[in-house]
């Protein structure tokens, strides 16, 4: 990463999340240099004319300005150069959004934060694995962690973790992003953030169908305790610390995901509930990167002898494998076993 004062940073992807990061770099961070410049890519360039016209993203983040140090571009190639990358594109576009950087980008060694919260489709690869398959030059990091885009923005107070290899890398990297109201951890365990992450999602359709059943609080909570055990049966197999699952990026995000409407992947699930089809909620609601994780995740599950009938349940369910009703009927009438 580049040590100058003047450093350049750009994130890949205009929608909420990747908004608020870009101002959030450009307020500059704990890091001492006298100037920052974000470039906020977009691929749409009429979303680009719009932004860089009104100065806001009114599509994706209404009523939050774009910094003045913060240029958006549909310009792949303005965007190649930086000396830090932020990653915000869906998970499942992540790699095709790097093979297309990759042979633009002039200099190697520019680290790549993964913003997104998944596992890739089809590969079962980590998005710290799809970052060092696709430039292989540049360090990865995850951030994750109980965030929304809005309260972000809003500088509503915030604690994320950031993870590199690397721990002087992690430490350099969360001082570029975090502020007054946004505490930036720093971690070596990339695996265990980005599980985390990843898990909660699919877990937190769960909790959503039960509150759209109206299942009751005491459901919701037994599910959200259970979860939290499959997440961390998970990371341990995968080689995540115990810590980091019971952190910011662990539970901390699955609290978040699974008791709140503003998750899109909770409001899935409760449309569901509900009694919505697959296709009338995500069409109202927007992408859940829980549908396109939850296969994956159970099948590197079940890979390592991993048992998660609840993100299994989901699975099932979303795949019209069974109903609903016989998804609840199913873990109920799971036979009485020590906690764990």
């Amino acid at each position: 990463m580049a040590r100058e004062a003047a450093l350049k940073i750009t994130v890949l992807g205009a929608g909420a999340w990747g908004t608020a990061l870009a101002n959030l770099a450009a307020r500059g961070g704990r890091e001492p240099r006298t100037e920052t410049a974000v470039t906020l890519y977009a691929r749409d360039s009429a979303h680009v004319a719009e932004m860089a016209a009104t100065g806001v993203n009114a599509r994706r983040l209404p009523g939050v300005p774009l910094l003045s140090n913060v240029a958006p571009t549909a310009d792949l190639a303005a965007a190649a150069d930086a000396d830090v990358f932020l990653a915000v594109v869906p998970a499942q576009a992540l790699r095709a959004v790097l093979a297309n950087l990759a042979p633009l980008i002039s200099a190697a060694g520019a680290p790549v934060i993964v913003c997104a919260k998944g596992i890739e489709h089809g590969t079962g690869r980590f998005l710290s694995e799809v970052v060092s398959e696709a430039l292989p030059d540049h360090p990865p990091a995850v951030l994750s962690g109980p965030s929304f885009a809005q309260d972000v923005a809003r500088g509503l107070p915030t604690a994320v973790t950031l993870a590199a290899a690397d721990e002087e890398l992690a430490a350099a990297l969360a001082g570029l992003l975090a502020g007054p109201g946004f505490r930036v951890y720093s971690s070596t365990d990339m695996r265990g953030v980005e599980i985390g992450g990843a898990a909660k999602n699919v877990l937190a359709i769960a909790n959503g169908v039960a509150a759209g059943r109206a299942l009751g609080a005491s459901a919701g909570a037994a599910l959200l305790a259970r979860g939290f055990a499959e997440l961390s049966r998970f990371g341990r197999a995968y080689g995540a610390e115990p810590a980091t699952l019971m952190g910011l990026s662990g539970l901390g995000d699955l609290v978040l995901t699974c008791t709140s409407a503003m998750s899109r992947n909770f409001s899935l699930g409760a449309a569901l509930g509900r009694g919505e089809s697959l296709a009338q909620a995500s069409a109202r609601i927007g992408l859940a990167e829980g549908i396109y994780t939850c296969g994956v995740l159970v099948d590197l599950a079940n890979a390592r002898g991993v048992d998660m009938p609840i993100a299994s349940a989901v699975d099932a369910v979303l795949a019209e494998r069974i109903t609903i009703d016989e998804a609840i009927a199913e873990l109920l009438a799971r036979p009485s076993k020590p906690e764990g």
